[in-house]
């Protein structure tokens, strides 16, 4: 004897409605990653349950991109229909639409930030693992490239700084170069000043001793010309004398 048809009705008994409810709702998760696995296909399953919890499917744990092929789908769609409608009903499915991608946004962020993970599945918790992996790696490699670009910056600005210096060190040794310079010629001046002054000393001092000398000499010299001229004289004046007494 076949089981009976199940009348489809709300279960009244609070507890045979909770089992029941989860063995349907784990049956329908699994119908849902078999036909995703066998037919290829991508499927999300979004449920709530009665105290507003939140149970999903997405192949490959991709809800955002199958929501969004959706969204895009169901607009083209409308377009397709109804081009020229522009009414209060369009901006209301706008609205229903972003806040239901604002609501999945927040629930990603609370299970990136390890909140909420009691509705996710062994599954959903690898690939949230994986995708966190692949975020780290990626903030690691850009935090080494700025670290890379700030070091070689670094180095630029040492470099340029270092050639400053030297160009600074070099226009110093010309300087001082250039001052010990014109110290020695200023030097060399001074002692040819000293030199020529001397010898202009030692060629005017004399001067006045050998005028001096000169004239002792002259002296002298007229002295004994005088003596000569008197003895020469003296005879001749004794024969003019003697002339003279003899006449």
């Amino acid at each position: 004897m076949g089981r009976g048809r199940v009348q489809l009705k709300r279960i009244e008994n609070k507890i045979n409605r909770q089992v029941t409810f989860s063995k349907r709702r784990t049956g329908l998760l699994k119908k849902a990653h078999e036909i995703s696995v066998l037919c290829d296909a991508q499927v999300a399953l979004i449920v709530f349950s009665n105290k507003g919890k939140l149970f999903e499917y997405a192949t490959d744990s991709c809800m955002e991109n199958i929501l969004e092929r959706y969204e895009r789908y169901s607009y083209a769609e409308r377009q397709l229909v109804e081009p020229d409608l522009e009414s209060q009903g369009n901006w209301t499915f706008e609205h229903a639409r972003l806040k239901v991608k604002v609501e999945l946004l927040q629930r990603n962020l609370r299970h990136y930030l390890g909140e909420d993970l009691d509705s996710l599945s062994i599954k959903e918790i690898q690939s949230l693992e994986q995708q966190l992996d692949n975020s780290l790696k990626q903030i690691r490699s850009r935090k080494n490239q700025l670290m890379h670009q700030s070091i070689s910056e670094l180095q630029r600005k040492e470099k340029a700084m270092q050639e400053q210096n030297n160009l600074l060190s070099k226009k110093i040794k010309e300087k001082e170069k250039n001052v010990a310079e014109a110290q020695e010629v200023h030097n060399w001046e001074q002692q040819q000043q000293q030199q020529n002054h001397g010898h202009n000393l030692l060629g005017q001092a004399p001067l006045p001793c050998l005028n001096m000398g000169g004239t002792q000499q002259n002296d002298q010299f007229l002295q004994v010309r005088r003596n000569q001229l008197d003895l020469t004289l003296e005879p001749s004046l004794y024969s003019c004398h003697l002339g003279c007494f003899a006449s």
